[in-house]
């Protein structure tokens, strides 16, 4: 499957009953924890969690947590989400590949922020939902593919950044070699017990990898 889903976004935007809990979310949960990229916390602003959710957990759609998404899938908590998109240090023009789309979420916000996102998902069910949520809030720089993400998307390399959100005892070989020099990763790696957000920075000397904040993810999977 291959999904084209948009930079510009729903006209409803306007008559949206929970952007005030989105606002005051970004604020209390995002800001205040040291997330200073405006570009990010403008987008986390804008992009509707509570359509990326069943209907069922629109009511928490807006608390810090992880939720549930179906399919053994979640989505990830919205200061993880922010802190992951800061850390890729996005510019307007980049390319992105995130792996693992799960419910779009995190792929609308990068596609807030840069020019093209190219998304990978292994549960095609989550694939085809995400793409066509996503094509009806009007994106149109997102593509979306069912696919194993651990070889990345290779014929479409090398991209700017990209982002893991799934996670691995390492990360899988293959995605720093489609990574620009200068590019940045970021990935969630350990155990069910214990995981890290890492960045690894793409350098003339090597790779640099730097540990950040504690997470948990779903497992990366494969085919």
């Amino acid at each position: 499957m291959f999904a084209r889903s948009s930079f510009s976004y729903i006209a409803a935007v306007p008559m949206d009953p929970f952007e005030k809990i989105r606002i005051k979310m970004v604020a209390e949960q995002i800001e205040t924890r040291g997330v200073k990229d405006l570009r990010v916390l403008a987008a986390m602003r804008k992009v509707p969690r509570h359509l990326f959710v069943p209907p069922e957990e629109k009511g928490e759609a807006y608390i810090d947590d992880p939720l549930p998404i179906g399919l053994e899938q979640t989505i990830s908590q919205p200061f993880i989400v922010a802190v992951m998109s800061e850390l890729l240090v996005l510019k307007p023009k980049d390319r992105v590949l995130e792996i693992g789309t799960g419910s779009g979420y995190q792929t609308a916000i990068l596609a807030e922020l840069v020019s093209e996102v190219y998304s990978l998902e292994i549960i095609p069910e989550l694939a085809e939902r995400a793409a066509d949520l996503l094509t009806s809030l009007g994106y149109t720089n997102v593509w979306i593919k069912a696919s194993d993400g651990y070889e990345g998307w290779v014929e479409l390399s090398p991209f700017d950044a990209i982002i893991v959100t799934a996670c691995a005892l390492e990360l899988p070989p293959p995605l720093l070699t489609q990574l620009k020099m200068a590019g940045r990763l970021v990935a969630p790696l350990g155990t069910s017990q214990e995981q890290y957000l890492y960045l690894f920075i793409k350098t003339e000397e090597g790779i640099v990898k730097k540990k950040s904040v504690p997470v948990r993810f779903v497992p990366l999977t494969r085919r």
